[in-house]
């Protein structure tokens, strides 16, 4: 296990990011924030809190549920659905879209499908906290990126969250390895 963000780095990278999405979105009267279920969660409510305190207002978000919109549901992996709460319109809105880490692209190509189930937004931009650059599998970007990480398809970056595992790092897991840990 190799960490490539520790800690400290970590909450530098949530407030750039935040303020990047506060330079192209102003006042946010036209802008909703929508997490992906579960990982994108932590990282959206970490720049909503940092965004609504540095500007002083209250934004739109809601969570994003993709379990029944996966290219892989019917594939007999045992998949648990969460919840989508997305409570206001997103008709003509400017949807900026969250997860924790970008890979293949299938992730956010489900989430779209599902997004459209709720309106037709005006526009849909990306916000990954890592993205794997050199694993797509279809020709989706990120608008909004804390860090590139170049790893081998043998590796694995996992997000820790100080919420979930106590403690906020991102490290780059061998695969093989972790499998003979368990």
């Amino acid at each position: 296990m190799k960490t490539i963000l520790d800690s400290n780095k970590f909450n530098v990278v949530i407030q750039r990011l935040s303020h990047q999405i506060i330079e192209n979105h102003a006042d946010f009267s036209n802008s909703v924030l929508i997490g992906i279920q579960p990982r994108g969660i932590l990282l959206t409510k970490r720049l909503v809190h940092y965004i609504e305190q540095h500007l002083k207002l209250k934004l739109q978000v809601g969570k994003l549920d993709i379990t029944f919109y996966r290219d892989d549901f019917n594939t007999g992996n045992q998949l648990i659905p969460d919840q989508t709460e997305i409570n206001f319109s997103i008709e003509g809105k400017k949807v900026i879209l969250i997860d924790d880490v970008l890979y293949t692209g299938r992730t956010i190509r489900s989430a779209l499908d599902a997004i459209l189930d709720f309106g037709r937004p005006d526009k849909v931009e990306l916000l990954t906290l890592v993205d794997r650059r050199y694993s797509r599998h279809l020709p989706i970007q990120a608008d909004y990126i804390g860090m590139t990480v170049d790893a081998l398809i043998s590796e694995k970056v996992k997000v820790f969250w100080k919420e979930s595992e106590g403690e906020d790092k991102v490290v780059l897991l061998n695969k093989k390895i972790e499998k003979q840990k368990k």
